[in-house]
């Protein structure tokens, strides 16, 4: 059985063709940039590697190229189950759901939580279920992962109504690739997922890191929406819960201006003044420019920050876990962090981090310290796995 995982992130839409039991793909690929004049889609097919321009691009430009790829292919009519990762679910769903009109109207209702990510999600359903209409849909989401935190870690300090009656609490996201690093650093470290205690950072343009306890999420650094936690590649991350009447009363913008800002306006893009793309502003940085080397050093530190607040979850750190196109790719932005972090008896050995990216796994500590550990995530596999296993269990 063919699954097609459709992974519609808030600037791209990784996509692959997955037989789950074996991980074998047919066909996989990456639209990037989109809604920008650099927009582009990638085709992966056994050894080959197609990249098509596509200037400006949105979502349904890359759904349209990815149905000719597999038109082309002959393989749209192998297509059983489409696995689709989708960011909220709020306390309703706490593993993944066969989508239907109910779990469709959910999802929208979540859209105020995630207004970046939950639209793509469902105009990528919206686009596979007219395209398989006979297909099985399942929706896979980010947050139920992250269903397993204890209260003390998923409670605001705000008035107790708010949440009974309006849900707002921490949820968490990057669920999947959470779950799926955790289960890859067990298997590099030879021991039982079960005894591990380990701290997940996932970066990319979005980015969380996790606290996993016996392979349960304890803690994380999102919370009721995708902007709460880390410096990322446009969204602030934290900030004074009071920026908002501030800036009204100084700058008279409106509360959605604030918002948009904080979203689309800030993070690596903010603090630069050039861009979000780490590849882009450290080059910069190497160039001398004082924007882009801020903006790396804000990130790192940050970040660096979360790590040592997330062992406060854990017994013990049995080790730190790397992943995320940020995470996997570049070793700067790994050793900026690591040198916050000796107190926690982490370290950065120079050649194995430089040796480790571009799809090289492994262990880039110093011999005989706490591991620390580059795990190449594989979010597409992971909800191909669940999707699976759901269909199983309703079988």
């Amino acid at each position: 059985m063919w699954t097609l995982v459709l992974n519609c992130g808030s600037s791209s839409v990784k996509f692959a063709l997955i037989r789950p039991a074996t991980g074998e793909q047919a066909l996989s690929g990456l639209a990037e940039r989109l809604r920008s004049s650099e927009a582009h889609v990638t085709f992966r097919v056994g050894d080959q590697k197609i990249q098509t321009p596509c200037p400006d691009a949105d979502y349904a430009d890359a759904f349209r190229l990815l149905l000719a790829e597999l038109d082309r292919l002959d393989l749209r009519g192998d297509v059983r189950v489409v696995g689709h990762r989708v960011v909220h679910g709020g306390e309703r769903f706490s593993r993944p759901a066969r989508i239907d009109a109910e779990v469709l109207e959910q999802i929208r209702a979540c859209i105020p939580l995630a207004p970046l990510h939950n639209p793509a999600n469902l105009a990528g359903i919206e686009a596979a279920q007219e395209a398989f209409p006979d297909a099985a849909h399942i929706a896979v989401f980010d947050t139920a992962f992250h269903q397993t935190m204890p209260e003390v870690a998923y409670r605001y300090a705000v008035p107790d109504a708010w949440y009974r009656e309006h849900g707002v609490r921490r949820y968490g996201f990057h669920g999947t690739s959470h779950a799926f690093v955790a289960g890859e650093a067990a298997r590099m470290l030879g021991r039982p997922l079960t005894d591990l205690n380990l701290v997940t950072a996932h970066l990319g343009n979005g980015c969380s890191v996790a606290a996993v306890r016996g392979g349960q999420s304890v803690d994380t650094s999102m919370g009721l929406t995708p902007l709460e936690g880390l410096v990322m590649g446009t969204r602030s991350g934290d900030v004074d819960p009071n920026l908002h009447d501030y800036l009204a009363r100084q700058a008279g913008l409106t509360l959605a201006q604030v918002t948009d800002a904080l979203n689309r306006e800030s993070g690596l893009l903010g603090l630069s003044g050039l861009g979000s793309d780490l590849r882009e502003l450290e080059a910069a940085d190497a160039a001398g420019h004082a924007g882009a080397r801020l903006a790396l050093d804000v990130f790192a530190y940050r970040l660096a920050q979360k790590i040592a607040g997330m062992a406060v979850a854990l017994p013990g750190l049995d080790a730190l876990v790397f992943t995320g196109g940020i995470g996997e790719n570049s070793a700067d932005m790994r050793a900026r962090t690591l040198r916050h972090l000796a107190l926690l008896g982490l370290t950065c050995d120079e050649d194995r981090n430089a040796r480790t990216v571009r799809g090289e796994a492994g262990a880039i500590h110093q011999e005989g310290a706490r591991p620390v550990l580059v795990v190449n995530t594989d979010e597409e596999r992971m909800i191909a796995q669940q999707a699976a296993d759901l269909l199983g269990g309703q079988a």
